[in-house]
């Protein structure tokens, strides 16, 4: 798969240092894979959830952060919508 948006996830990292294994695993892992259906994702994030229009939002580091991404099965890209505190993204959606 095909990331866009990692300078988002880059700058979100310098100033949560405590969550940059788990992104460069996840990104290491996203890279190497290609995800078909949400199934794929499901195998390997059993706590990721889907939303609507493929949106995925993943757990980050036991649940202290929150990833949303975007999804294109068809064409092999994942799109970083958003990263934050678990706390910031339920505020969001309030």
């Amino acid at each position: 798969m095909r990331i866009i948006g990692l300078k988002r996830l880059h700058d979100f990292c310098a100033a949560h240092a405590d969550c940059r294994r788990w992104v460069e695993n996840w990104i290491g892992d996203v890279k190497g894979n290609r995800w078909q259906t949400t199934h794929d994702i499901r195998l390997r994030y059993s706590s990721a959830s889907f939303l609507a229009s493929n949106v995925v939002v993943f757990n980050v580091k036991g649940n202290d952060y929150r990833l949303e991404t975007q999804v294109a099965f068809d064409i092999g890209i994942v799109a970083i919508k958003w990263i934050g505190t678990h706390a910031a993204y339920t505020r969001r959606y309030s």
